[in-house]
């Protein structure tokens, strides 16, 4: 069932970049992507244990965020889209999730997603993490973490070094971060 919603959720998402007509009437809404801009890597269990690769995106208030602002803890990455069903239905989850684990993780929402869209969506829902923005971008980054099918959900598991612990296309359920997070390395120091 959840493997319907994912390709439902990816076949949405091209479908809706066809059919949506440009906000600025001379933009094109065609996003070019080439292998050139993600690692060569097939499966994304092939980066479990690698280090995680760098990004900088933007934030909320527009002020640019690295991957490395979340040195020294643990990070789950989770990459959305406002017309993504499953990734709105875990959205809350992962707001609790951040707020049970504070001392120890930090969850950030990466848009694949038309970026005011997806500030305005995460100032309705009052998302409790931080949400990072930036397309054609973010779809890279979802690349070098993994996602070449750039189906959403899809989740990273970064523990407190930098290192790739986990990732996972789909939903994901409340036991199943629990598990992940209580499997990682405590950090050294």
């Amino acid at each position: 069932m959840a493997a319907v919603a994912v390709i439902a959720a990816g076949a949405g998402y091209f479908a809706s970049r066809l059919l949506s007509p440009p906000r600025d009437p001379g933009a094109s809404m065609t996003v070019r992507l080439s292998a050139a801009d993600a690692k060569p890597v097939s499966d994304p269990t092939q980066l479990l244990g690698q280090h995680r690769p760098d990004f900088s995106l933007l934030d909320a208030a527009g002020r640019p965020v690295s991957a490395d602002a979340y040195n020294g803890r643990a990070l789950l990455i989770n990459f959305w889209a406002t017309w993504c069903e499953p990734c709105v239905e875990e959205m809350p989850m992962l707001a609790e999730f951040q707020r049970d684990h504070a001392a120890r993780v930090t969850v950030a929402g990466i848009a694949v997603d038309d970026p005011e869209r997806a500030r305005a969506f995460g100032r309705e829902l009052a998302i409790g993490y931080p949400l990072l923005f930036g397309q054609p971008e973010a779809m890279r980054v979802g690349r070098s973490y993994g996602n070449h099918s750039g189906m959403l959900p899809y989740s990273v598991l970064v523990d407190a070094s930098g290192i790739i612990r986990w990732t996972h296309l789909g939903i994901v359920d409340r036991d199943q971060l629990e598990a992940q997070l209580a499997a990682l390395p405590e950090r050294d120091g």
